[in-house]
């Protein structure tokens, strides 16, 4: 989330890598192309753990200890800040952020009616959701870069006149959080999930909600989200759960919702059903001994073991080969490719299982691979996906050996029920070795699902679950891209899309968990009853509604029917899918739904595509009949230094507050002690942190983390973090501060009476030049806003104030404003001298103002503290007593000082102030004030006329003296005195040379003598020329 414009000095990003999930039967795992990906995660944790990266002392971010300043004004919570008090010298972002939060929240500016008392009102509505944060835990710089776009864009909108909402929320996050809060309690009190009662363990959960979700909601006000408060989302309020229901029971009306046996992603330590997102990929090379949860010992992975299963009636066998052999209990056939010359004598035999007696017929089928292993494969559809498709092609049974808690079940015999998988792995290895069977082993480079959660392997297993047909809305999703009703930005992304949505699965939707929506289906219970399961479950929106339909349903009276609710919850995904709409009280026809409905926009990661975004397209065009969002707005993911994401899991996440606060280096540590992170993790983690913080990391400021976060371009390449970029930021917070402090310095002293800006005519050429520069900006920023390119945003504006305002027109004018060099500045306008000052004053006072309220949307705090320390200069009163609530500037309102021959001819000007200050500094001039002088074109010596004042200022030269020739070329003089012979040569370009005088400062005793033989030589040389 960190990308560089021409601002601040920010650094490069990674690129960002996708992948399109293949197609397969009742799954939720998605295989994904990582081999590559944990080849440079180990390289980039050897990196960090070995000296490559250099001492800390010699790679660390360098910064000195700033002022810190309290506010102490007498100020109430929620009330104005008081800033008629003394100007602090430095800018101290504890002193500029104190108190203005709690007055925009209680004044209500952040709330959508507010948009009915500003005077510029439009009749143009701009809604958003937040990505639900989950409670797992707090906020990281990732969450951070999410609140500084959204917010960037719900403040301009406001600005604009529009009439904004912006909902903020947590997401319940099921088995995440359930998963914190189980290590938390055996932590704690060393009793495991299952020790506690359903209804005692939610007790915990929903503690561990309200302090994480309190935390979050604190450090969303402190990075000055403008959220409507009023209107804050939980996934489990009672009327988001009401919105899950009726969710569930329309699609489930409709078909689309169904209950099927299916093989899924299953986590043995956690019980349950995973998502796509909770599971990762290891890549082996080869035999690795792993930890597995609830294993004392390492266990066996990476190797290929071969048995033979002898064929019946025949002497001979088919030697089949499996990384996982526990699993043949539960093999139903053998299969091998039709045409496979090694198999012809065997099609349709049968062979005789070793343990279980069972007769495994040999089928044919073209799915086989002839090149892996024996050519013949064993089939076992229970326990794998490929194995699943095969049994539905040759309707073979399915027989289900490895039970949901990862123990053998009573289909293996007695000899391994009850038996730890992996230890049932080594019995049957030997079993088959004392039966002569076993034909050896050998190093097989394999990908191992992981569960993210619980790091169990993922076991495939053939459960009943609820699903969702995804067909038909997955091709209405692509089909809104297509015709642009859905705009996807960046748009590479369509492609994406509609690649995953053209092969997408039915979604498996039931969690074996307590914490989350219990699905509202029942199972009835009918005496001698002998229909399929699925017909035994009704649903409803209550209890009783689903008995009313089972007694309608079997033809019996209610109080006959038994109902047992199924105990399940629904996936995380199903809830959140719901949000843009659940938020605004779906499925109730309420006035927020009628009138923000659809969101104007969706802005979050890239990383969600596929698991949040294309199914709130799907639900949401289903259950509402319209597309959730107009456009969607891809963000790419927030990496550290070493390119690696930020995740919990890895320890290397970074609280906004302390950057934004400071923080220690051992308060840094500490948290990451606290976690739940693997011993080698850890090291990985807190050795990181002592190369890069070695002092802590210091106090930026919210505005300077938002900026930084703004400034880097979203879309294409992930951003790479450095908290140095921070720092860059909080010195261009200091460069505003200082900026405001003269201004008011000036205002105060010459008791200035600013006209408004459409009053306010720019006299001399560099006041026109400011304001043509302030006008270009303002453009550049409409433009850019309008295409989100917030990093366009931000270097535009830090150019200006930077390198435009403060490097060249307050320099220019300081001399005249402080009365230090009047005589030079009035020099070339002359006939002006009496009114050129006030117009200076003012021309300074509308680029500041301006340029807070282009500001406003990324650095809320610094900008309404120096706009409110402005306002008593103001030439008017504001229509609103907050710079959030300003008009946001346009270029249509500065028309009249766009001066494009201004800043086409100040672009030679700049020039030659640069090769000026050369000269000086190869002649060693620091106080003295040479003269100079310009041998070019006629046109250019017409720039150089209107620009004098600027160039002898900023040049430090005591006069500026003009040559150039007429169209015969013959010199002409526009002064009345040629470039003297001993002078110093510098070339602009190849028109206009600059002679700088040597002998008028050689005797001022500036230069040492060795310096001034050594300037005599040089001098004589280029005058030679």
């Amino acid at each position: 989330m960190w990308r560089t414009g021409t601002g601040p000095s920010l650094g490069r990003a990674a690129r960002l890598c996708s992948s399109t999930p293949p197609k397969a039967s009742h799954t939720n795992f998605t295989a994904r192309p990582h081999a590559e990906k944990q080849r440079r995660r180990r390289v980039r944790e050897e990196g960090i753990l070995s000296s490559q990266h250099g001492s800390a002392e010699g790679k660390a971010v360098k910064w000195s200890e700033k002022q810190k300043i309290a506010y102490t004004g007498p100020t109430p919570p929620g009330a104005k800040k008081d800033t008629s008090l003394p100007f602090p010298s430095c800018y101290s972002p504890e002193y500029v952020e104190s108190s203005w939060y709690q007055w925009w929240e209680k004044e209500g500016f952040f709330s959508p009616e507010q948009h009915e008392r500003l005077p510029h009102a439009v009749d143009q509505t701009f809604s958003l959701c937040i990505p639900p944060p989950n409670v797992t835990g707090t906020l990281h710089l990732g969450h951070a870069l999410t609140v500084a776009v959204e917010d960037a864009l719900v403040r301009w909108r406001r600005m604009q006149g529009c009439r904004v909402l912006w909902v903020p929320g947590c997401d319940h996050a099921g088995i995440a959080t359930q998963t914190v809060v189980e290590r938390r309690l055996l932590r704690q009190t060393g009793r495991h999930r299952r020790d506690f009662k359903r209804d005692e363990f939610l007790e915990e959960v929903w503690k561990w909600k309200n302090e994480k979700g309190d935390e979050i909601y604190h450090q969303l006000r402190k990075l000055g989200a403008s959220l409507d408060w009023s209107r804050a989302c939980f996934t489990m309020d009672p009327g988001f759960s009401r919105a899950v229901t009726a969710a569930f029971v329309r699609l489930c009306d409709s078909g689309l919702i169904y209950r099927s046996e299916g093989l899924v992603s299953w986590s043995c330590a956690l019980e349950s059903a995973i998502s796509d997102i909770e599971v990762d990929s290891k890549e082996l090379s080869g035999r690795t001994m792993l930890s597995v949860p609830g294993y004392e010992n390492k266990i066996e992975f990476g190797t290929m073991l071969s048995f033979a299963y002898p064929v019946e009636g025949h002497d001979t066998e088919v030697v089949v080969s499996t990384t996982r052999p526990e699993t043949m209990l539960g093999d139903v056939a053998i299969a091998v490719h039709p045409d496979d010359p090694r198999y012809q004598t065997v099609h349709g035999k049968h062979c005789r299982h070793p343990f279980t007696d069972r007769l495994l017929p040999i089928i044919t089928d073209s799915m086989v691979d002839v090149e892996l292993g024996t050519g013949a494969v064993k089939v076992t559809p229970a326990h794998d996906h490929t194995d699943f498709v095969l049994s539905q092609r040759h309707s073979l049974p399915r027989l289900t050996v490895i039970a949901g808690d990862g123990t053998m079940t009573g289909s293996c015999g007695q000899w391994l029920e009850g038996v730890k998988r992996f230890d049932a792995r080594q019995l049957v290895v030997e079993a088959l070795a004392e039966k002569r069977l076993f034909r050896g082993r050998k190093d097989h480079a394999m990908s191992l699902p992981i569960c993210s959660r619980s790091g169990d392997i993922i076991e495939p297993l053939l459960k009943n679950q609820w699903f969702v047909r995804c067909d038909e809305m997955a091709k209405k999703a692509v089909q809104a891209v297509e015709e642009r009703r859905l705009e996807i930005i960046p748009e590479y992304y369509t492609k994406t899309w509609k690649n995953w949505l053209s092969n997408i699965s039915d979604w498996c939707i039931s969690r074996q968990l307590w914490w989350g929506h219990q699905i509202p289906a029942y199972k009835v219970m009918l005496p001698n009853y002998e229909g399929q399961q699925e017909e035994q479950w009704v649903w409803g929106h209550s209890e009783d509604e689903a008995r009313q339909k089972a007694a309608v349903k079997y033809g019996l009276k209610p109080d006959a029917v038994t109902l047992t609710r199924d105990p399940d919850v629904l996936d995380t995904w199903f809830s959140s899918a719901l949000f843009p709409f659940a938020m605004l009280g779906w499925p109730d026809q309420t006035a927020d739904l009628q009138q923000f409905y659809p969101n104007s926009v969706l802005e979050t990661g890239s990383d969600l595509i596929f698991f949040w975004v294309a199914r709130m397209v799907m639900l949401g065009t289903e259950l509402t009949g319209q597309l959730p969002f107009k456009q969607v707005l891809f963000h790419s993911l927030v990496r550290d230094k070493y390119g690696r994401k930020m995740s919990k899991s890895l320890g290397n996440v970074i609280d906004p507050l302390d950057v934004i606060h400071g923080v220690t280096l051992e308060t840094l540590q500490g948290k990451v002690k606290e976690g739940n992170l693997d011993p080698r993790e850890q090291l990985v983690a807190m050795e990181a942190q002592r190369k890069d913080f070695p002092v802590g990391i210091p106090e930026c400021g919210t505005d300077a983390l938002r900026f930084a976060l703004c400034s880097h371009k979203m879309q294409g390449e992930d951003i790479s973090l450095s908290v140095s970029q921070v720092l860059s930021c909080r010195h261009f917070c200091n460069k505003m501060w200082q900026t405001l402090r003269f201004t008011l310095g000036v205002l105060s002293e010459n008791r200035a009476t600013v006209e408004t800006i459409a009053k306010t005519a720019p006299l001399s050429s560099m006041d026109r030049w400011i304001c043509s520069r302030l006008h270009s900006t303002v453009g550049q920023c409409e433009q850019a806003f309008d295409a989100y390119e917030l990093h366009t945003v931000t270097s535009a504006l830090y150019s200006f104030w930077v390198h435009s305002l403060c490097d060249i027109y307050m320099e220019y004018i300081k001399p005249l404003l402080t009365q230090q060099d009047q005589e030079a500045v009035l020099t070339t306008d002359a006939e002006h001298s009496g009114d050129v000052r006030q117009a200076a004053i003012a021309v300074l006072y509308h680029c500041v103002s301006v340029s807070l309220a282009l500001l406003s949307p990324f650095m809320p705090f610094i900008t309404e503290e120096l706009w409110q320390r402005l306002q008593p200069f103001a030439p008017e009163a504001a229509a609103q007593t907050s710079l959030c609530l300003q008009p946001y500037p346009h270029s249509a309102q500065l028309a009249h000082w766009h001066f494009a021959e201004e800043e086409r001819g100040f672009l030679l000007v700049q020039e030659v102030i640069r090769v000026a200050r050369s000269l000086r500094a190869q002649c060693g001039i620091t106080k003295a004030k040479p003269d100079m002088w310009a041998v070019c074109s006629p046109s250019q010596a017409e720039v150089l006329l209107r620009f004098g004042s600027a160039i002898r200022t900023l040049s430090r030269i005591s006069d500026l003296h003009i040559c150039c020739s007429d169209t015969d070329g013959i010199p002409l003089s526009v002064h009345s005195t040629s470039p003297p012979k001993t002078s110093l040569v510098g070339v602009v370009d190849h028109t206009c040379q600059l002679h700088l005088h040597f002998q008028l400062f050689r005797s001022s005793g500036e230069l040492s003598d060795e310096t001034t033989e050594d300037h005599e030589l040089l001098c004589t040389q280029t005058s030679q020329r």
